[in-house]
């Protein structure tokens, strides 16, 4: 994964979070409080004394302050971390809720959505020394807001190295023929070791999927030619295995002509048939198996072609 994907990725994050700090409503309010303390001053101007009117302007200032930095929202989704004095208070969220200035603060908002972060292992080596880049996706979610805020400190960067490192630990035990037909126990695999290492972190792994494996263009190569080659192989097996059973099925056949002249003469004019109807064919017969056949020598065989070619010009 790019180093620099994942800084920027951090720092909005962080701008998102500091922008929560200080909501559209408490902004609203503090306007309506300075618009308040104004019109107050302009109207009493004249009928109070100026001691009057600036402890008025003063108490509706210090009360639109002090809501705006108490009064804070949080989504639905969030859990904002509260610390008092430095120490941890409590949660907060989601909706509204206040805090005390100065005293309260809210450096952590918790996301408790199910976040998606992709990872990869680039040039890892595999138990047979074969190295390969693979590309994963982590789906994970906060169970824990209060670990995830004081047991790690940043617990989406934390996430993201401890998925990366399990998976070059997982690759540089597995051999490549294992990674490539596994994917599924790798899956497993992976969820279960990162999922151990963010436990204590508040953070739950739902589930690890393998997008991609990549491999060198000449093992590639190399294993597309083993594939072949064992198809190629597998072929001649199955060719071999027929032309057994066709052996066999004819060693059948012998035996019940053995016995049964006729049969075996009545099967020799029709493989003679065969092969003479058949256009522009050309059958040469040895005389020997002509008399026994008892076609009435070659003249009969001749006359027998000479008879079915005007059939086939028809």
């Amino acid at each position: 994964m790019d180093t620099k994907f994942i800084k920027s990725a951090l720092e909005k994050k962080k701008s998102q979070k500091a922008d929560q700090h200080i909501p559209a409503i408490a902004g609203t309010i503090f306007g309506i409080m300075l618009v308040i303390a104004v019109l107050g001053a302009v109207f009493g101007s004249g009928r109070y004394s100026d001691v009057v009117l600036g402890t008025w302007v003063l108490g509706w200032t210090l009360i639109g302050t002090y809501i705006l930095f108490a009064l804070k929202v949080a989504s639905q989704w969030e859990k904002a971390v509260v610390l008092r004095l430095g120490k941890f208070h409590g949660l907060k969220g989601p909706g509204a809720f206040c805090i005390i200035p100065i005293i309260d603060t809210t450096p952590t908002w918790i996301d408790h959505r199910v976040m998606v972060t992709p990872f990869a292992a680039q040039k890892t080596l595999t138990k047979d020394t074969v190295p390969v880049d693979v590309d994963a996706v982590l789906f994970w979610v906060v169970w824990d807001a209060e670990k995830a805020a004081l047991e790690v400190k940043n617990y989406e960067a934390a996430v993201d190295w401890a998925a990366q490192t399990a998976l070059r630990d997982i690759i540089g035990r597995m051999m490549l023929a294992d990674i490539l037909v596994g994917r599924s126990s790798l899956d497993k695999e992976l969820q279960q070791v990162i999922d151990e290492r963010t436990t204590p972190w508040g953070v739950t792994v739902q589930s690890v999927e393998i997008r991609d494996i990549v491999i060198p263009q000449e093992l590639e190569d190399a294993m597309s030619r083993q594939a072949q080659a064992e198809r190629e192989r597998q072929a001649r097996v199955i060719l071999g295995e027929s032309e057994k059973q066709i052996a066999e099925s004819f060693a059948e056949a012998s035996k019940a002509y053995l016995d049964n002249p006729t049969a075996l003469h009545l099967r020799a004019m029709n493989m003679l048939f065969e092969g003479l109807k058949e256009k522009g064919a050309m059958v040469i017969v040895p005389s020997s198996a002509v008399d026994t056949m008892n076609l009435g020598g070659l003249s009969g065989m001749i006359s027998l072609a000479q008879n079915n070619a005007p059939k086939e010009n028809k």
